[in-house]
């Protein structure tokens, strides 16, 4: 009897000590955060475009903006960057990926909503940049975020002020996630570049990718997040949240990404109709679409935000 207590007991400190681990690894952000912007993913799917990156960031970087900040809806300081282009014009609310930055991420995005003459509120996720918090939920408390960042566009720029959600990777998939919450009517339409079907899966696929047991990895990254990080990893799916949304949705993703597979944006659109659109680039990285083929990019955001933004 002793011994089979011994044994369970052994058993249980190492799942806590896995769960632990693996919260850590996947979830958890330490400070200090590093503040430089061109950090930019290593290999070779990246090398040609990353002097262009960098002067991308620089001049995106280089640009005026106003210092905003909210209150999320469990206390955080949430910080963004507004940029504004023109009275009346749309506002394009814009976030980033995991362990990203908004202005790395997104320094094509936002000046394509310049081209477009949209204004733009660059957000730093949760546990980013300068907002605060130290875990990062994949989208599961993200969504709440972009719902209280459509709030406040809304209280600030009226009832006349259509807004746009843009994320890109994790932050495409925060906005999809959030697709379905109760956000302003305000809110017009959604673009999410290179979005995972949920977070589980984006996990599981990844440990996968490293050579690592998928369903145990998904098992234990399940459990880090609810004992220590007190969120639910199964609670939320992009697929879930776009087949419920009111909002039309376009989707762009790199056919060549080999960190969030594009299938996952097919799964995304799949018994979606004509209201969420697809459109993959044949050679792009993850991330990457704009980078790849610009003009091309261009056209499909700029002809789906035309289509569904009152003139």
């Amino acid at each position: 009897m002793i011994l089979a207590f011994i044994i369970i007991g052994a058993l249980l400190v190492a799942v806590f000590l896995g769960a632990y681990y693996a919260f850590r690894v996947a979830f958890f952000v330490p400070e200090p955060r590093s503040g430089d912007y061109h950090l930019l993913p290593s290999g070779e799917q990246y090398d040609h475009h990353r002097e262009h990156l960098k002067n991308c960031i620089d001049k995106l970087y280089a640009m005026p903006f106003e210092k905003v900040e909210v209150r999320s809806y469990d206390g955080k300081k949430l910080f963004g960057r507004y940029y504004h282009v023109a009275d009346g014009a749309p506002v394009q609310i814009q976030f980033h990926g995991y362990r990203g930055s908004a202005m790395r991420d997104l320094c094509g995005g936002a000046p394509l909503a310049f081209k477009l003459g949209h204004n733009v509120l660059l957000v730093d996720q949760r546990a980013h940049g300068s907002s605060e918090g130290s875990t990062i939920s994949f989208g599961v408390r993200e969504r709440k975020d972009c719902q209280r960042w459509c709030q406040y566009a809304r209280e600030r720029f009226g009832d006349q002020t259509q807004l746009v959600l843009v994320g890109v990777s994790m932050g495409a998939a925060t906005v999809l996630m959030a697709s379905d919450m109760e956000l302003p009517e305000t809110v017009r339409a959604v673009v999410a570049d290179c979005p995972y079907s949920s977070p589980r899966e984006i996990i599981c696929r990844v440990a996968a990718d490293a050579g690592l047991p998928a369903k145990p990895c998904g098992v234990f990254c399940s459990l880090g997040a609810l004992i220590y990080g007190r969120f639910r990893l199964g609670s939320v799916s992009a697929v879930e949240s776009v087949r419920k949304t009111r909002l039309p949705v376009l989707l762009l993703h790199g056919e060549d990404d080999r960190f969030v597979p594009c299938d996952m944006s097919r799964q995304i659109q799949e018994g979606c109709g004509d209201r969420v659109r697809l459109e993959t680039f044949p050679k792009a990285a993850h991330g990457m679409c704009y980078m790849e083929d610009p003009k091309r990019y261009e056209a499909a955001v700029g002809g789906f935000l035309t289509e569904h933004l009152a003139s």
